[in-house]
């Protein structure tokens, strides 16, 4: 989704723990069977994979898309990294917050309805996104995972040789990620993100947002980032809102700086 292709085929990597026959293939079973299931809603169909014994049950899955075709019959061109163009807007499809939360669940730190909303935003996929976001002449798009926002911006930005400025007001967060944020809950990933700050301009003056530790949460199933042109940035929100994505928002611009924003360096 992340460069504009629909998913086609994919191969699972299962880790399960060690049990008796009947455990491991109960396990096994179940997994495959949630898979199949999300894999076929995206019409993409579980061609084969690789399983093996572990301490801890792990599942993965290497997914191959095809780009679609133009009205024209044209292939559309793959959405890079490098696409980030000078004045263009940037939208985030979905809000930011799952890394303190499903940090702050174990601990009971996190209220249900956080965990819920959470949970129920981790399963919003990007199929409906993706031809929104093609409409609206995306240039350039990157999925905001596990690097956090800033770690994936940076990586946009430094692809594209260019700046990039992020407003910390717009930013779109779940329920309570703020609080717990404020509070000082962080993920485990949350150290080696935030040595990401050195790409900003002025990192001791953006820490004092309350959004900043925001920045370098990582996200599962996070939203996309993509660069549209402002002419378009309002009406593509709109769209991606209509179709499920309700907090998407326009989060920042390539090559300008604002009021309560944060600008990464120009890559070169």
């Amino acid at each position: 989704y992340a460069m504009g292709a629909k998913p086609h085929t994919c191969m699972a990597v299962v880790t399960v723990p060690p049990g008796s026959h009947a455990q491991v293939h109960d396990t096994l079973q179940q997994l495959m069977l949630g898979a199949a299931q999300i894999m076929a809603e995206a019409g993409c169909t579980l061609v084969g994979g690789h399983t093996g014994e572990g301490q801890e049950l792990a599942l993965g899955f290497s997914v191959q898309g095809l780009l679609p075709a133009n009205a024209q019959g044209q292939l559309q061109q793959a959405w890079p990294k490098s696409g980030l163009q000078t004045g263009q807007a940037l939208i985030l499809t979905k809000p930011l917050g799952t890394g303190v939360i499903m940090a702050a669940a174990p601990t009971g730190q996190a209220q249900g309805r956080w965990v819920d909303a959470a949970l129920a935003t981790m399963q919003v996929g990007h199929a409906a996104a993706v031809p929104i976001l093609q409409a609206h002449g995306a240039t350039a798009c990157t999925d905001v995972t596990g690097f956090g926002l800033l770690g994936h911006a940076a990586e946009m930005a430094r692809a594209s040789g260019k700046a990039l400025t992020l407003d910390l007001a717009s930013l779109p967060l779940l329920d309570g990620a703020l609080a717990l944020s404020q509070a000082g809950v962080r993920s485990t990933l949350y150290p080696a993100n935030l040595a990401q700050r050195t790409v900003l301009d002025d990192p001791d003056a953006a820490a004092q947002h309350p959004c900043f530790p925001l920045l370098f949460d990582p996200q599962t199933t996070g939203g996309l980032l993509a660069a549209v042109s402002p002419e378009q940035a309002d009406a593509c929100v709109a769209q991606l809102r209509q179709a499920g994505h309700a907090q998407a928002a326009v989060v920042g611009v390539g090559g300008a700086s604002g009021p309560a924003s944060i600008s990464l360096h120009a890559f070169t």
